[in-house]
C-alpha cells in the first residue's frame, strides 16, 4: 500500500508545469492519487493540447521514469474523472480487468464519494438535497444546465459542515455521476460554488473578510482560492478484487485551508 509520504512526479515540457502528486492508496490492483486542480484528467476535447494526467502517466510509464520503475507499472487507466479545477481523490486500475469490474462499479453508482465546497450563501437546512435532472448545453459546449424533462436523472445530498457569514462550508455526496453535477446542482440551488466562473460564483476576497485590508500601492489582490473551491475529499467502494471495504481520503489543497482559515477569523457566525 502507498504510503502518505508517497508522490508520483510528473512535469509537461510544453508548458514547464510540475506537479510532486501525493499517492493515497495502492496495491497491486489499485493506484489512487490527489489530483490537483488546474490539471484535466484525460485529453480535453475542446483544448487536446493542454497537459493532462493521464497522457502524462502514460509517457512516463513508456520511459520508464522512477516512479512508474520502481513499481513495474506497465498499465495504468483512470476509473473516473475529475473536473480540471477539481481536486482531490482520483482513483486508476493496474490491469484491463481490474478496470472492467471499476467500469461496473462506478457505473451501478455504489462507490460512495464525498467532496467538500464553499459556496455562497447560507441555506436555512442543515441537511437538504436536490433531484434535478442534467443534460448538456444546447449552445454552451461542455456546460451542463438543468433540464427536467430531457435531463438525466441526478441526485446529491448536502451536510453543512460550517456556516460564515454569506458562505458555507458544504459536504457533498453526489449519488449519480453526471457531468458537473455538484457544481450545476448547487448554482441551481442559488449556492454557486465559489471561483466557480462557468456556473456563477465569485471570487473570494480577503479584502470582502477583513475591514481593515490595505493592498500595497501597484500591487493587484488575488483571491483566496484561485479556482473553483470544490475538492474531491473521500471515495469509499469494495475493492474490485478481494470485496473488501476501502476508504481513501484526500487531504485539502493548501489554498482551501487558507479560505477556511480565513474565514473563521474573519466571517464566523
Amino acid at each position: 500500500m502507498g504510503a502518505p509520504s508517497d508522490t508520483i512526479k510528473l512535469s509537461s515540457p510544453a508548458t514547464r508545469d510540475f506537479w510532486e502528486i501525493p499517492v493515497l492508496f495502492e496495491d497491486e490492483h489499485l493506484l489512487a492519487l490527489n489530483k490537483p486542480a488546474n490539471l484535466f484528467t484525460s485529453p480535453d476535447r475542446y483544448d487536446p493540447n493542454r497537459p493532462n494526467l493521464i497522457q502524462l502517466l502514460h509517457r512516463d510509464i513508456e520511459r520508464g521514469a522512477p516512479w512508474a520503475a520502481k513499481r513495474g507499472t506497465t498499465y495504468l487507466f483512470n476509473a473516473h474523472r475529475l473536473d480540471l479545477e477539481t481536486s482531490g481523490v482520483i482513483l486508476f486500475a493496474k490491469s484491463k480487468p481490474v478496470l472492467v469490474e471499476l467500469a461496473n462499479l462506478f457505473g451501478s453508482e455504489k462507490p460512495n464519494k464525498i467532496y467538500v465546497a464553499l459556496v455562497q450563501g447560507t441555506p436555512p437546512e442543515d441537511q437538504f438535497a436536490t433531484d434535478a435532472k442534467l443534460s448538456p448545453h444546447p449552445v454552451r459546449p461542455g456546460v451542463m444546465r438543468v433540464d427536467q424533462r430531457e435531463g438525466k436523472r441526478s441526485r446529491t445530498e448536502f451536510t453543512i459542515r460550517e456556516r460564515f457569514n454569506g458562505i458555507t462550508l458544504l459536504e457533498c455526496r453526489p449519488l449519480t455521476a453526471r457531468t458537473h453535477q455538484v457544481r450545476i446542482h448547487l448554482a441551481y440551488l442559488k449556492l454557486p460554488i465559489l471561483g466557480d466562473k462557468v456556473y456563477g460564483g465569485s471570487e473570494l476576497l480577503l479584502s470582502s473578510l477583513k475591514s481593515d485590508y490595505r493592498l500595497k500601492r501597484n500591487q493587484v489582490e488575488r483571491p483566496l482560492i484561485a479556482t473553483t473551491a470544490l475538492h474531491a475529499e473521500q471515495l469509499t467502494l469494495a475493492h474490485p478484487v478481494t470485496g473488501n471495504e476501502v476508504k481513501i481520503t484526500a487531504e485539502w489543497p493548501k489554498d482551501l485551508n487558507v479560505a477556511v482559515k480565513f474565514l473563521r477569523r474573519y466571517a464566523a457566525v
